[in-house]
């Protein structure tokens, strides 16, 4: 039994750009929007703050999880590996 290499395909370019752009016209427009909304100036920073805050955290979380998902497959391929070690002993 032989494992195939792990796929090693990345990310395309186009997506990648595709993805800095959506940020940044989300949070952008998110910005203005709260920037000429007709409220007071508290409202806004409070607004600002919440925007700011809920950006980091989704930051956080997507990393979070990414790092869970690849510590996951790192454990699945340690375990495979030793599974067709012990299998390979006992193959004739």
């Amino acid at each position: 039994m032989t494992q195939s290499a792990p796929d090693l395909v990345g990310d395309s370019p186009a997506w990648l750009s595709f993805i800095w752009l959506s940020f940044c016209a989300a949070m952008g427009m998110m910005l203005l929007g709260i920037y000429f909304i007709p409220v007071d100036w508290w409202v806004k920073g409070y607004l600002y703050m919440g925007t700011l805050f809920l950006t980091a955290s989704t930051l956080t979380l997507s990393k979070s999880l990414r790092d869970r998902h690849e510590y996951e497959r790192l454990v699945n391929r340690v375990k495979t590996a030793r599974t067709e070690q012990v299998l390979s002993k006992y193959d004739t």
